[in-house]
């Protein structure tokens, strides 16, 4: 097994989704940390397949991580994008999405509303969103 090393597009802003996921969600922060990070250290990428370019050599995936049913209808999937440079051993970090929600988390303190975190700059649309989903529930 080859040892391959991160590196980012742009750490401080990956840093700050990072430290988002952490405070919001703790249980995707962990898989993500302990189990995720780990297996593409170890070589053994996760996720799905997005594109191929022969030319530089490189992977570009999208790993799914696991976080709560609510947020994911809400706001979407949580999702590690990243790029494998093979013949240089180097996984580019590049960013956790949904970012505007998760940079959002990192700027201000967000509410909550029925246990999901909502916007302050959509917040209406946020309410609206989980109010129907809630009534579909039922």
């Amino acid at each position: 097994m080859k040892g391959y090393i991160f590196e980012y597009q742009n750490e401080n802003e990956f840093r700050k989704l990072e430290r988002s996921v952490k405070k919001y969600n703790m249980l995707a922060y962990k898989k993500l940390t302990f189990e995720y990070y780990d297996s593409l250290k170890n070589g053994k990428f996760l996720g799905k397949l997005i594109s191929t370019n022969s030319k530089e050599g490189t992977k570009s995936y999208a790993l799914t991580i696991p976080t709560d049913e609510m947020f994911a209808k809400v706001h979407g999937e949580m999702t590690l994008h990243y790029t494998v440079y093979e013949s240089k051993n180097i996984v580019l970090l590049e960013t956790i999405s949904p970012e505007d929600i998760l940079s959002e988390g990192h700027r201000t303190e967000l509410p909550t509303y029925k246990g999901v975190m909502i916007s302050k700059a959509n917040q209406e649309k946020d309410m609206f969103k989980i109010n129907l989903l809630n009534m579909l529930q039922k």
